[in-house]
């Protein structure tokens, strides 16, 4: 199943008395347009996927780093970064050049190009990378078949060797190109990422994928996860990916069984919609919440007027309502007199 949800936090707008307002943009930009950060760019040759994958000790990391297009390749810009290089590296790679071609033609043009650290792919595997001599150690970069990986300010090389192998591992696998590039993430932020500690933190995966149908966007964009802060923001990543694309596991599964329902039974039948007029002894498993009640609690709601996609669906509006029906028909005291018995405490 391809993920076509798109998730952003949204950034906070600052307002200073007496000047004018900074729209949208991360107080921690203020000071300074850099992101120390470790990042993958990558591209899957079965599928033509192209994406990037990156977190940062700093916040809305994704603003500003990966840079996807569909057909052509991915970019991530960090370091120093500036933010054009994602557009113009992706130009002049559709424009027929090669990433090393066009990476190389816009540094020589760059008086800042030691501070700025650099990973691109093409569609096709060529790939470029560029570590400015003047990045924060522990810094530095490698590339296979189909990603670039690159940081500045890690802890050691062993976290890029913990993306890069991660990744390599599942190459071939029946799996999109999100989730490994997700994984591979993770695999580097636990060797220990960013040597930085108690700074804001983000993360964010973009993937675009050019096969009919498998986006609803014109650009090819399948996969947009943007994790603007979080304590964990990788390990949040995977929770909204694993939530989106409904992977099992990504919540517990049960059947509610209790008094609980045996007491929403006993409500629903009281206003008619669960087997009226019917003992309630002689029900089978009054404690199970079976496909018939789940079927009696929509009906019910339908009557509301209101609308949901999670069958079965009992919140307190829901019980509320149950009560107040109840009470307009004048059987709400004969049934909480019922349920003494039932909600009794034993120990």
């Amino acid at each position: 199943m391809m993920v076509r949800t798109c998730v952003f936090a949204g950034f906070g707008a600052v307002l200073l008395w007496g000047a004018p307002a900074l729209a949208q943009e991360p107080a921690a930009w203020v000071r300074d347009f850099t992101f120390h950060t470790f990042s993958i760019a990558a591209i899957d040759p079965r599928t033509g996927e192209a994406g990037v994958a990156v977190t940062t000790r700093n916040p809305c990391v994704g603003a500003a780093v990966p840079w996807v297009r569909k057909g052509v390749g991915a970019v991530a810009t960090q370091a120093s970064a500036r933010t054009e290089y994602g557009v113009e590296l992706l130009d002049l790679m559709e424009q027929g050049g090669s990433p090393q071609e066009a990476m190389d033609r816009l540094l020589a043009q760059d008086p800042e190009r030691e501070s700025r650290q650099l990973g691109v792919i093409g569609v096709d595997g060529r790939s470029a990378q560029h570590t400015g001599a003047n990045n924060s150690a522990w810094a530095g970069h490698r590339s296979g078949p189909s990603y670039v990986t690159q940081g500045n300010i890690l802890v050691g090389p062993q976290v890029l060797e913990a993306v890069a192998r991660t990744f390599e591992a599942s190459e071939g696998a029946p799996r999109h190109l999100a989730d490994r590039l997700i994984e591979a993430l993770n695999a580097g932020q636990q060797a220990g990422g960013d040597a930085r500690h108690g700074e804001t933190q983000s993360a964010t995966v973009i993937v675009v994928d050019p096969r009919p149908g498998m986006s609803r966007r014109q650009d090819g964009q399948s996969v947009h996860i943007n994790v603007c802060e979080h304590p964990e923001p990788v390990r949040e990543m995977r929770r909204i990916y694993d939530t989106i694309s409904e992977t099992l596991g990504f919540r517990t599964l049960m059947q509610e069984v209790g008094n609980d329902v045996f007491q929403l039974k006993l409500m629903l039948q009281g206003l008619g919609y669960f087997r009226p007029g019917e003992a309630d002894s002689t029900w089978v498993d009054p404690g199970l919440y079976t496909q018939e009640a789940v079927d009696a609690v929509d009906r019910f709601r339908r009557d509301q007027g209101w609308r949901t996609t999670v069958p079965g669906y009992v919140d307190a509006e829901t019980i509320d309502a149950l009560w107040s029906r109840l009470e307009e028909q004048g059987r709400a005291d004969d049934l909480r007199v019922r349920l003494l018995e039932v909600l009794r405490v034993r120990r």
